[in-house]
C-alpha cells in the first residue's frame, strides 16, 4: 500500500481490534510494529500475558509504560478542577485518557526513530479524533494508518473471524460482543445489546460496580479532607493520589455508585448509547462541589460553570494539547487554593448524602443565614437594593409597557 511505511507505533490494548491490526499492519505494510501499552490502571493482572499477547500477534516488540501517576496527576485532577463533566453527565473517562496515550506514542516514535502511528479506534468514533489530533498537536510530520478506516473488515464479527484463522486468541465472542474502554478512572461499555436504544442494560453491561439489589443494607460513613483541590486522606489516612483513587472505586463499587447508563453526542454527529461506571470519580467530584458550595460567591461558581462547559467539550473532542486547554485551566488556579476542607459523607443504594462540611475559607455564616433574631443583618437594607437592582427592568416599564 505506501512502501514508506517502515516501523509504527500501535496503541496497544490487547482487545478484539487491536489484535487484529498488528498482523494486517504486517501483511499490508511489510513493516515494523512496535506495540505501545500505557498502564493507566487498566485491569490486567499480569502485563507480562498483554506482552506475551502482542509478540504471539505478530509485534516485533511491546513496550509498558507505567503513566497511572501522570495520569491522575495530570489529566483527571485538572479535569476535576476544571468541573469538565460532559452533558452533565460524563466524567470523560475515555476522552481524557486518549491524549496522554496518543503523546505517549509520539515520544517512542521519536525515540525509537519510527515514522508512523497507529491506533484502533473505529471511523465512527470520537477516538479516531483525539488520537489524532494529539498527533497533529505534537508531531504532524509523521505518518498515521488507521485501520477501520481502510481495511475490508465491516464489523467485530468479521475481526473474530479474522483472528481465528489467524490462531490468535481473544476473549470476544459472537455472543457477548460489547466495546469496552477502562483505565484507574472509569469503565465504559458499548455496543452489543446497548445498540437498540429500547433494551435495558442487563448484567452483562457493568463490570465494576453492584447492582443497586446486590448492595449492602449497611452504609459506609467516610470522612475525606481536601487541600488545594486534591484529596488528601479518607478517614484520617493520607494516601497517595493513585491509593486514594483505588480505595474510593473500591467503596464506591460496593455501593454501586457512579453507574450512569447515557446517549450522548458524538462529535461527529451521531448519537451513542453507553453504560459508564465511575464511582471513585463520582464521589471526589461531589466531595469537590460540596467545598465549591462553602467557598465560592455566586459569580465564581457561575464562572466555574462556563469553565466548566468549555473544557468538557474541549476534552471531548480531544484538543488538549491547545493553548485553549490552558487558558481554561489558567483561569481556574487562583481558586484551587479556596477548594480545602473536610467532608463527611455516606454511601448507601447508590447515593452519596452529605453529612457534615467545612472550611477554613467558608463563607457561610449561621449569625448572618438563621431565621431567628439576629443583629448582624438589617432586613430594610433590601428595599434599596431590590430597586437598584431591578433599576433596568423598572425603566424598560414605564417607558415601553402602556
Amino acid at each position: 500500500m505506501n512502501k514508506k511505511i517502515k516501523k509504527v507505533i500501535l496503541a496497544y490494548s490487547g482487545g478484539l481490534d487491536t489484535s487484529a491490526i498488528i498482523p494486517w499492519l504486517k501483511e499490508n505494510y511489510n513493516c515494523k510494529v512496535i506495540a505501545l501499552v500505557v498502564d493507566i490502571g487498566q485491569s490486567y493482572k499480569d502485563l507480562k500475558n498483554i506482552k506475551k499477547k502482542a509478540l504471539k500477534s505478530g509485534a516485533n516488540s511491546c513496550y509498558i509504560l507505567n503513566l497511572k501517576k501522570k495520569f491522575i496527576k495530570n489529566y483527571l485532577y485538572p479535569l476535576l478542577h476544571n468541573k469538565a463533566i460532559y452533558e452533565n453527565n460524563y466524567l470523560l473517562g475515555t476522552a481524557i485518557a486518549r491524549p496522554l496515550i496518543a503523546k505517549a506514542q509520539i515520544d517512542l516514535a521519536l525515540k525509537l526513530k519510527a515514522d508512523t502511528l497507529s491506533h484502533g479506534a473505529t471511523g465512527k468514533g470520537n477516538d479516531q479524533i483525539r488520537f489524532e489530533y494529539t498527533y497533529a498537536s505534537l508531531a504532524p510530520k509523521l505518518n498515521v494508518i488507521a485501520p477501520w478506516r481502510k481495511w475490508n473488515f465491516n464489523s467485530r464479527e468479521d475481526i473474530i473471524k479474522y483472528l481465528k484463522k489467524k490462531k490468535i486468541h481473544t476473549t470476544a465472542s459472537l455472543k457477548k460482543i460489547y466495546s469496552q474502554d477502562e483505565n484507574i478512572w472509569h469503565i465504559s461499555t458499548e455496543g452489543g445489546n446497548l445498540e437498540k436504544i429500547s433494551n435495558p442494560s442487563n448484567k452483562n453491561c457493568w463490570s465494576w460496580t453492584l447492582d443497586i439489589k446486590d448492595t449492602p443494607n449497611k452504609p459506609d460513613i467516610i470522612s475525606l479532607q481536601i487541600k488545594n483541590g486534591y484529596i488528601i486522606s479518607i478517614n484520617n489516612n493520607i494516601l497517595n493520589p493513585i491509593k486514594c483513587l483505588l480505595k474510593l472505586n473500591l467503596i464506591g463499587k460496593k455501593h454501586g455508585i457512579g453507574r450512569i447508563d447515557i446517549v450522548e453526542n458524538r462529535i461527529i454527529g451521531m448519537k451513542s448509547r453507553g453504560c459508564y461506571e465511575t464511582p471513585g470519580g463520582t464521589i471526589i467530584a461531589k466531595v469537590l462541589d460540596t467545598i465549591e458550595q462553602l467557598v465560592f460567591d455566586k459569580e465564581t461558581i457561575k464562572w466555574r460553570s462556563i469553565i466548566g462547559i468549555e473544557m468538557s467539550h474541549l476534552i471531548y473532542d480531544g484538543k488538549w494539547f491547545t493553548p485553549m486547554r490552558k487558558s481554561l485551566q489558567s483561569a481556574n488556579k487562583p481558586l484551587l487554593k479556596l477548594l480545602t476542607g473536610e467532608v463527611k459523607i455516606k454511601l448507601y443504594k447508590g447515593n452519596i448524602t452529605i453529612l457534615q462540611r467545612k472550611s477554613p475559607y467558608s463563607l457561610y455564616s449561621q449569625k448572618t443565614v438563621t431565621f431567628n433574631k439576629d443583629k448582624s443583618y438589617n432586613h430594610n437594607h433590601s428595599a434599596g437594593f431590590i430597586r437598584l437592582f431591578s433599576l433596568s427592568s423598572r425603566i424598560r416599564s414605564l417607558k415601553y409597557i402602556k
